[in-house]
C-alpha cells in the first residue's frame, strides 16, 4: 500500500506531457498490458494525440502508479467518451486508484454518455461506476472483453 501523502494527481494533454512523462506512461501501459498480459498488441494507436484526449494519473516519486485515457469518439447518435487503458501498477493495486481515476473521469464526463471495452473479468468493477454491458463479449488480442456504456 503507498501512503496517501506521496501520492500526486496529474492530468494533462498530449501536448501538455514532457518526454519523461510521457515515456513514464507509455511505459506502465506497456509494462502491464504487453509483458504482464503477455498480450503484444499495438498500443500506440494514434489516440494519444487527439486534441480532445486526457490522460490522467497517479503518480510516486515521478512514477505514474495508476493511469488512463480520456477520448471523445463522434458516432451517428452524437459525442462519447471513451474511457481506456485504466492500468494500475502491480505495487499500488488494492489501494482503489483505478476506482478514483474514474471517479475523476467521470466528474469531467458529467450526464454525457461513456463508453469503454472492459476486460471480462472486470465487469463487475465498471458496474460500481455505472457501466452496463451493451453488445457480446469479444476477444480483443486474446483476452476475452465487453463493450459497456454509461448513460
Amino acid at each position: 500500500m503507498i501512503p496517501a501523502t506521496t501520492m500526486i494527481f496529474r492530468t494533462a494533454s498530449f501536448h501538455d506531457l514532457d518526454a519523461a512523462t510521457l515515456y513514464a506512461l507509455l511505459k506502465l501501459r506497456v509494462d502491464v498490458f504487453v509483458v504482464e498480459q503477455d498480450c503484444p498488441y499495438p498500443d500506440l494507436d494514434g489516440r494519444d494525440t487527439e486534441p480532445g484526449t486526457r490522460h490522467l494519473w497517479y503518480e510516486v516519486d515521478r512514477k505514474p502508479v495508476a493511469y488512463l485515457r480520456l477520448l471523445t469518439d463522434d458516432t451517428p447518435d452524437g459525442m462519447v467518451y471513451r474511457i481506456g487503458r485504466v492500468v494500475t501498477a502491480p505495487e499500488a493495486r488494492g489501494d482503489g486508484l483505478a476506482g478514483q481515476l474514474l471517479t475523476v473521469a467521470l466528474a469531467v464526463v458529467g450526464d454525457a454518455p461513456a463508453v469503454l471495452d472492459a476486460q471480462a473479468h472486470l465487469q463487475r468493477f465498471y458496474a460500481k461506476y455505472g457501466f452496463a454491458p451493451s453488445g457480446p463479449e469479444f476477444l480483443e488480442d486474446g483476452i476475452p472483453h465487453v463493450p459497456m456504456r454509461r448513460g
